[in-house]
């Protein structure tokens, strides 16, 4: 089956397609790619969601390598509010 891998750096981004056995899992998706988790990436998911190296994949899936947040939501949300009130 055919499986999409992504990661993204705020200037770029890669994308690969691979084909992985029915029933296999995110980990043999990586080895397939040749990425690996590995700085600056800290966490996968699959659509959005959640995912370890254990999880199972389906045909079509999108496996996504996470990078980790610079600033919390909530502060940023306060930097802008902020910087619209000197406007």
């Amino acid at each position: 089956m055919r499986v999409q891998l992504l990661r993204a750096w705020p200037e770029r981004c890669q994308s690969v397609e691979v084909d992985v056995a029915e029933g296999a899992d995110v980990a043999a998706a990586l080895a397939a790619a040749g990425w690996q988790l590995d700085a600056p990436f800290v966490a996968l998911a699959v659509f959005g969601q959640g995912a370890t190296h254990a999880t199972c994949l389906h045909a079509g899936d999108r496996i996504e390598l996470l990078r980790s947040l610079q600033l919390d939501p909530k502060q940023a949300r306060r930097l802008r509010a902020q910087r619209g009130k000197g406007r």
